[in-house]
């Protein structure tokens, strides 16, 4: 694929003895919306980890194959882990501010990277609140807690916390599924403008959301061995609309999953 962001090649995961992904290839592309669906338990969120390398962090973890990132193939044993999970920004299925002030929580990233100087800081917190759509809300009390803020309120924040240390690919875990509507609305808006500058990856289980934000949706499904397998992967309006496989159509149309 032309502008490829993420080339994945035979990328399997193993829990201890137990296959989570079976031989997981795709190429991701630079600037779009890729979508992962499927069943509960399919591998989708394990998938996303493994983009960032958080699954690094669970003992007996074991992972094969490939995942290059600009070229770069990020299981490297020279890899700097902690410059990748910085150029690579995750949004949770759960807001998680910091339990500080909403200036705090943007504040923090540039300042652990260095930034100290109060200007640049001050600039960085309001260009992240506005990428993030949420300055208009919060800018007359940027010293107030966080945790004051609505979910949806939250969520948004929480990109704005991404965003501050200037990652190149957002990924995101369920963003709005513990949102009302109009929450989940205001952030399907900001995922849309803000592939204009980012790559974004983003797990749902919800198929209208995946047909409406996404370019490209990577359909997961269970082989017969539970292991977390790519069934199809392609265009979203191809994959929504002229499926190659029945059990992508069947999941898509809610006949089972």
């Amino acid at each position: 694929m032309k502008d490829t962001k993420i080339e994945v090649k035979d990328l399997s995961l193993y829990y201890g003895e137990k296959k989570a992904l079976k031989e997981i290839s795709l190429e991701i592309p630079r600037n779009k919306v890729t979508a992962l669906i499927g069943p509960s338990g399919c591998g989708k969120s394990t998938f996303l980890r493994c983009i960032n390398r958080m699954n690094d962090l669970i003992p007996d973890v074991k992972i094969t194959g490939q995942m290059l990132v600009e070229g770069v193939d990020i299981y490297d044993k020279n890899v700097d882990v902690v410059n990748i999970r910085k150029k690579i920004g995750m949004v949770f299925q759960k807001s998680n501010p910091f339990p500080k002030s909403i200036y705090e929580n943007i504040a923090y990233g540039p300042r652990i990277n260095g930034i100290k100087d109060k200007a640049e800081l001050n600039e960085i917190v309001e260009t992240s609140l506005k990428q993030a759509a949420i300055w208009e809300e919060v800018k007359d009390r940027l010293g107030d807690s966080a945790m004051g803020l609505s979910g949806g309120q939250q969520q948004r924040l929480c990109i704005a916390r991404t965003l501050a240390v200037s990652p190149d690919i957002i990924l995101m875990d369920e963003p709005a599924s513990a949102l009302d509507p109009i929450s989940t609305s205001k952030i399907e808006e900001l995922v849309h403008e803000l592939k204009e500058q980012y790559t974004i990856i983003i797990v749902t289980h919800n198929m209208q959301q995946a047909a409406r934000v996404s370019d490209f949706t990577a359909f997961f499904t269970l082989d017969e061995l539970r292991a977390g397998f790519l069934m199809e992967y392609g265009p979203t309006n191809r994959i929504f609309m002229n499926p190659k496989e029945k059990v992508t159509e069947d999941y898509i149309t809610g006949r089972f999953g």
